[in-house]
């Protein structure tokens, strides 16, 4: 097998040396997004929901640039700034997987990329 790397203008570049995506096989791994408009390459300012929704995007534009959507999702990880937030970052989270949800782990984190509040990476298999 070979890897392929994967990269869409229409989610952020990345800000250090990694890809959005590689494909493997018939599995995909997304690297972590943050909140970033890749439209202005800005942190996406307002409360958490905004913050995660703008992630969720970065997160479906890399998976239509590989052919995939949200129901090709195996597994999740979130990482919050404050576990408190949890509520609202999964109410936005929740609204992108209308069936079969994948399997996920949520932690709390110290700090993340430019100081974001919510990171998501994400596994799809084909």
């Amino acid at each position: 097998m070979e890897k392929k790397i994967i990269n869409t203008n229409n989610a952020p570049a990345p800000i250090g040396p990694y890809n959005q995506a590689v494909e493997y096989g018939n599995l995909l791994f997304i690297s972590g997004q943050i909140p970033i408009d890749p439209k202005t390459g800005n942190l996406v300012d307002g409360d958490i929901k905004a913050e995660t929704t703008q992630v969720m995007e970065n997160l479906k534009a890399i998976l239509t640039e590989a052919g995939l959507d949200f129901s090709n999702i195996l597994k999740t990880t979130i990482f919050l700034m404050d576990m408190g937030q949890f509520p609202q970052v999964n109410e936005v989270y929740g609204k992108y997987f209308t069936t079969d949800a994948p399997a996920r782990e949520t932690v709390q984190v110290s700090g993340l990329p430019k100081g974001v509040n919510v990171e998501i990476s994400m596994v799809a298999g084909k």
